[in-house]
């Protein structure tokens, strides 16, 4: 794969008439498939309809298996030629445990393991792990349908324990390819430290991620208020609600991300992506908070209030009033 195929693929954004792309974090989540998609839709059409409403999408299964590329390459098939993938680096680069079976079956049998099947990160064991993810997305960069790398870090990873230049491997080998890196610690992004983080980035040029999260200081909740445009070739917008309770105490990713944005909040989330937009070539807008139908129909409503379209699909139940 060339090197330069970020700047390849991020150049395309000022032939296109808007900078900001908006999609969801997967598309096959159950309250999509129950609430949001035809009743009884194959799953195999599930992609190709989901592609005739937006034009990004973040490919989440991938931080709990690599992708195989043969199934990457129907995703390519099953889109459009202007269609956007961002994909979610393994977990285990994300400082995630992880166990021996995440892995594909050649690299099960090289890494080291401990008695549970967790899988130790090791040099080796990171490079081999990197390059099966870059081969991976190889059929997206051919068809130029490649956007980034999302690394989104544990909560672990903390200032206080760890520095970003143990990322650099990840960086080297992922940074020019195209690259965001979403700290889930807070202390990375407050006080004294947010300048030296905000700057570690700059130099590397690679996008810090952005996001929409509840009001509240709990160390894993990232602050809201921070706007800053770190590689001007792309800005990052992760959007997981605003529900602190859920965030801080759910057991599974529904009830954590559970929060439908109202009307008024769409409204400043698309006055808050023109202003991220004007400071960067692209901007990617992902709803995360996946719950029943929650991130689909909040990314029409903000496609609408971006002048991307012109009304947002009705909702299941307002399809029977």
């Amino acid at each position: 794969m060339p090197a330069g195929i970020f700047s390849h693929v991020m150049g395309r954004a000022s032939s296109q008439r808007s900078k900001i792309f908006v999609g969801t974090a997967s598309w096959s989540d159950p309250g999509f498939v129950a609430r949001w998609y035809p009743e009884k839709l194959p799953a195999a059409d599930r992609l190709p309809w989901y592609a005739q409403h937006f034009e990004l999408v973040e490919v989440n299964s991938s931080f709990y298996a690599i992708p195989d590329s043969r199934m990457v390459e129907r995703w390519c098939r099953a889109t459009p030629d202007d269609f956007t993938f961002d994909v979610k680096v393994h977990k285990l680069l994300s400082r995630h445990s992880a166990t021996l079976k995440s892995l594909p079956p050649a690299l099960q049998r090289s890494v080291e393991a401990d008695a549970k099947g967790k899988v130790k990160l090791t040099a080796k064991t990171e490079r081999a792990v990197l390059e099966e993810i870059v081969h991976s997305v190889e059929p997206f960069c051919d068809a130029n349908k490649f956007g980034a790398f999302l690394l989104q870090l544990s909560p672990a990873f903390s200032p206080r324990k760890h520095e970003l230049r143990e990322l650099e491997e990840v960086i080297e080998r992922l940074g020019s390819l195209g690259m965001v890196v979403e700290l889930r610690n807070r202390n990375w992004m407050v006080g004294e430290q947010l300048p030296r983080t905000l700057e570690y980035f700059r130099r590397h040029e690679i996008a810090v991620c952005l996001v929409d999260a509840p009001n509240d200081e709990h160390f894993t909740i990232m602050p809201s208020e921070v706007d800053e445009v770190t590689d001007e070739r792309l800005a990052y917008l992760r959007l997981h609600g605003r529900n602190a309770e859920g965030y801080l105490h759910g057991t599974t990713v529904a009830e954590r991300f559970y929060y439908d944005y109202s009307d008024q909040e769409i409204d400043e989330l698309a006055d808050r992506a023109r202003k991220l937009a004007a400071r960067a070539d692209k901007l990617h807008v992902i709803f995360n908070n996946n719950a029943l139908d929650f991130a689909p129909h909040a990314a029409s409503r903000l496609r609408v209030a971006l002048g991307q379209i012109a009304k947002a699909p009705p909702r299941q139940g307002e399809l029977f009033r």
